[in-house]
């Protein structure tokens, strides 16, 4: 069975930094390329950045590019997202996903 936990959202100040973390099981980690998303309220979810471990490809969406990084540990299958300088337009509910499997989401809130 897959599984997704997404953890590592809080409420911070604009400019701060947070690190969301991916666990995943029940697949085999480096074969698959593995997203993070977020949606916030009233709006559609969106793609943020996926990695490829496998083709050591990382993907961003522009709003995100030099602020964020998406990195993986392939020995505890987890997927980090670091977030830096962060803005109030960050503020979503950020899901990782797999193929067609998504964990729950974590809260990002940045208040300014």
């Amino acid at each position: 069975e897959v599984q997704l936990q997404a953890s590592g959202g809080g409420v911070v100040q604009v400019g701060d930094s947070l690190r969301l973390s991916c666990a995943t099981s029940g697949f085999t980690f480096g074969d698959y390329a593995i997203g993070w998303f977020r949606q916030a309220p009233g709006k559609e979810r969106e793609g943020v950045s996926f990695i490829s471990s496998s083709e050591s490809r990382t993907y961003y969406t522009n709003s995100v590019k030099g602020r964020f990084t998406i990195s993986s540990y392939n020995a505890k299958n987890t997927v980090y997202l670091q977030m830096n300088s962060l803005k109030p337009e960050d503020t979503a509910v950020y899901y990782c996903n797999v193929g067609f499997y998504w964990g729950k989401g974590t809260q990002v809130t940045v208040s300014s």
